[in-house]
């Protein structure tokens, strides 16, 4: 009898013969083609069990390091998304475009289970190498699909079942790949509609964002058919220089101006909408908050807003210096107005400082606004986060190494975190998670202010050393997992960050947060639903405060945050008193987001917005009558 890799093996065969498949797998235009292209063009064996390739240490480092600030910004949206999946069985990948995994968001328990899956950091799981996978074939497709289980092309990944959405840059070219990966049996093709709205929505999110941040000093117009949709990921991006020419856009933008990037790149942006540039300029606001009408030149109806300094504002020259403004951090709590000035001033002695408190309290944000309210505020704050990343890379990234100071290792070498923060600040972020080997390295570079990348000479660096654990250190002292001479060298000033639950400034910090969250939308809370975040215990700390808040903004449609609209473990914990039918699944909301977006991208062309989604058009029809969203004739 053959076993199920056999005949999982066999059928492949079958479709190589060009014998075509009523049901199973092959079935699926798109998972036959990927076979094919297996067997043809990459000469692979089904049947053949490999171990996948995986980067040696330095070429895995300069991947992390092209890609560090997609990675910066993709980190937070990955715990989000690993958190709103919500169960056991998951890990959240990111690639390069080239489908090497970069970063893994999982269980510390299940990350066996993964690796021995072949999901290992610096594994290369592009078509060529792994066969038909999420990964792999969402690099060659360049849309969101998902490969469930024996559609993968190799036996031995038939056990797994993978979401992948692609990561665009502003030119269009594939940036990354965000991807979803279960090893449980137990997991249908249907059920993975869910990830699959939630894994698009957070690729849209990591592109939205990295397009913001990259074209952060040019001229931004953005823009929707409805003015609500003004600062969500589903907006039309346009960034353009002083002269109106057009440096960047976004793929919605292409769809809602009925354009191609080749003819808009280049070209003055009066040539598509009905303004004039100055007229365009004169509307511009650093931080939109509302929009306005704005017609493009074959007469469609958008809203839009622009960022930027308005043209006929003169920059107003300052007669004194200005007083450091505490971005990103509020500090309406009296407590911690208090820590924040003894901070301040112990750092300006280059005394170190160590933040403790619970995990999401804010540790990083904290550190950061104490960096530019310092006279260091012109030069680098640079984060590395001990537990985030794994114990063969810190060393590297802590410390860089010079050229051809081991097998593989680029030829200019690679400068660490210190030499980055020289003149700055450098942030440890979970001090506790370093390993004891590095705590050696790093105590002799803060007693000699010498650094030596591996392989390399000594170099002076200038830096203050800021660090932050969740950790009682003490007891790591006594267990002998930390140095108790580098502990007491960091503990110049200890500060405790104190959870949300119990800051007096939570109305205050709440409304800072969602104004950042809002990005210029006007979105407030009812009376009712503040109550009941402002009682919740927040067992995440300001990280999930913020989360919810981002998502909440996200969904608003009327600029107003109702009670019903809150998640439901906020709602399980308000009064039995208040009459509240609980709201849809989350994941009802982001799968309805999802269903609009898609429909926005296509045009509402239900044929191409089934094959986006990688469903029959009966099921899409079905959802839609689902989410009660009316069809366009």
């Amino acid at each position: 009898m053959q076993n199920p890799l056999s005949r999982h093996a066999q059928q492949v065969l079958t479709v190589a013969g060009g014998k075509a498949q009523a049901s199973g797998p092959a079935a699926d235009p798109s998972i036959a083609r990927s076979w094919l292209r297996c067997l043809e063009d990459y000469h692979l064996d089904p049947a053949l069990p490999m171990a996948p390739t995986v980067l040696e240490h330095a070429r895995m480092l300069e991947c992390r390091e092209r890609l560090q600030q997609v990675l910066e910004i993709a980190n937070g949206e990955m715990n989000n998304l690993y958190r709103q999946l919500s169960g056991a069985g998951h890990a959240v990948l990111l690639t390069d475009s080239r489908g090497v995994i970069l970063n893994c968001v999982t269980a510390s328990a299940e990350r066996p289970t993964f690796e021995r899956a072949g999901l290992w950091l610096g594994a290369d799981w592009s078509e060529a190498s792994e066969g038909t996978n999420g990964i792999g074939t969402c690099v060659v497709e360049r849309q969101a699909l998902t490969i469930h289980q024996d559609e993968h092309f190799r036996s031995r990944h038939t056990g797994l079942t993978c979401s992948a959405s692609p990561v665009f840059d502003p030119q269009g070219d594939l940036l990354a790949v965000l991807d979803v990966s279960s090893a449980r049996h137990d997991v249908s093709r249907q059920s993975q509609f869910h990830t699959m709205a939630l894994v698009n929505l957070s690729a849209k999110m990591i592109e939205s964002c990295y397009f913001l941040r990259r074209y952060e000093g040019e001229w931004l117009l953005r823009f929707h058919l409805q003015a609500e949709y003004v600062g969500l990921f589903s907006e039309g991006l346009v960034a353009f220089d002083g002269g109106g020419r057009i440096r960047a856009v976004n793929q919605s933008a292409i769809n809602l101006l009925g354009s191609s990037r080749e003819r808009l790149l280049g070209e003055p942006v009066e040539a598509f909408f009905d303004c004039r540039l100055d007229e365009l300029l004169g509307r511009a606001t650093p931080q939109p908050a509302t929009s306005w009408p704005l017609r493009t030149r074959n007469g469609r109806a958008l809203f839009a807003a622009l960022r930027g300094q308005p043209r006929s504002l003169p920059k107003p020259v300052p007669l004194a210096p200005a007083k450091p403004a505490l971005s990103g951090i509020c500090l309406g709590d009296a407590a911690l107005q208090t820590d924040f000035r003894r901070a301040l001033r112990v750092y300006e002695r280059d005394v170190p400082l160590l933040i403790s408190g619970e995990t999401g309290s804010g540790k990083e944000a904290f550190a950061r606004a104490l960096h530019l309210a310092s006279s260091r505020a012109e030069k680098p704050f640079v984060a590395l986060n001990c537990a985030a990343i794994p114990e063969t890379l810190i060393e590297s990234e802590l410390f860089g190494y010079r050229g051809g100071s081991f097998t593989g290792a680029r030829k200019e070498g690679m400068r660490g975190k210190l030499q980055q923060a020289d003149g700055g600040t450098l942030f440890l972020d979970e001090i506790g998670d370093m390993p004891l080997a590095l705590q050696t390295r790093l105590l002799r570079v803060l007693e000699e202010r010498q650094v030596v990348p591996i392989g390399g000479e000594a170099q002076a660096v200038d830096v203050r050393i800021i660090s932050a654990t969740h950790r009682e250190l003490e007891v790591c002292v006594q267990d002998g997992a930390f140095r108790e001479d580098l502990y007491y060298r960091l503990n110049g000033l200890v500060l405790n960050l104190p959870p949300l639950r119990e800051r007096s400034d939570k109305p205050e910090l709440l409304q800072h947060l969602l104004a950042e969250e809002a990005r210029g939308q006007r979105v407030r809370v009812d009376d009712e639903a503040l109550q009941a975040l402002l009682d919740y215990h927040w067992p995440g700390n300001v990280r999930q405060l913020r989360n919810v808040l981002r998502t909440l903004a996200a969904l608003c449609e009327d600029g107003v945050i109702h009670l019903t609209d809150l998640p439901r473990e906020i709602l399980r914990a308000t009064s039995p008193a208040v009459p509240v039918e609980p709201p849809a699944n989350p994941l009802d909301d982001a799968e309805r987001t999802a269903l609009l977006s898609a429909l926005d991208s296509q045009r509402w062309h239900m044929t191409r917005t089934a094959e986006q989604l990688g469903i029959s058009r009966n099921t899409l029809y079905r959802k839609l009558r689902k989410h009660s969203i009316a069809t366009r004739g």
